[in-house]
């Protein structure tokens, strides 16, 4: 979570309210579950993290004023380096999705690039699985075991087809098309 609104926090300097609102708009049905509280908390462990600051407060409609924070030069670092880094053979479909708004949002990575290297993640993760379905034989627990991981991963590859068809042409919100 913290990459996430750190990474949303690149693209341009928000509180806590907006993240929310962002971050839910980017998950749909999912965000509806995310705690308000949770964005706050991540904010401060973040800001402890000298990651960001705070640089200003704005008068909210009702209720108390909403600090505004914006990233440190750690933060935008950090934000860099977890675009780099592979998204690990457990990640769920959530958490890509998060990577891949939070590119797009903070400009920092291109989605696609993210979606082709998920892919050669789960193609290797594929093939593994299948080298090791060939040793065990579907009629044992272990082959059933290792045909479910394979009929996982192969879903995962056709949602990750979805994403690139949806992403492809899309232009980084953080930069334009000329300049991209």
């Amino acid at each position: 979570m913290q990459d996430v609104v750190l990474a949303l926090l690149v693209k341009e300097p928000s509180h806590g309210y907006d993240l929310r609102r962002r971050l839910t708009a980017a998950l749909g049905p999912l965000g509806e579950a995310l705690n308000a509280g949770q964005v706050y908390v991540t904010l401060t462990r973040l800001e402890k993290a000298g990651l960001v600051v705070q640089v200003r407060e704005e008068a909210a409609v009702r209720g108390p004023r909403r600090k505004v924070f914006a990233p440190t030069a750690a933060g935008h670092e950090r934000v860099a380096a977890w675009m780099a880094e592979s998204i690990g053979p457990r990640a769920d479909v959530t958490e890509v999705h998060l990577k891949l708004v939070a590119a797009r949002e903070s400009g920092t990575a291109d989605p696609l690039a993210l979606v082709n290297a998920r892919r050669r993640e789960l193609m290797s993760s594929l093939a593994e699985a299948q080298r090791a379905a060939l040793v065990h034989g579907t009629d044992s627990e272990a082959g059933l075991l290792l045909e479910g991981v394979a009929l996982r991963l192969q879903a995962d590859l056709r949602w990750l087809e979805a994403c690139e068809r949806a992403w492809c042409g899309r232009t980084p919100r953080g930069k334009d098309r000329g300049n991209g």
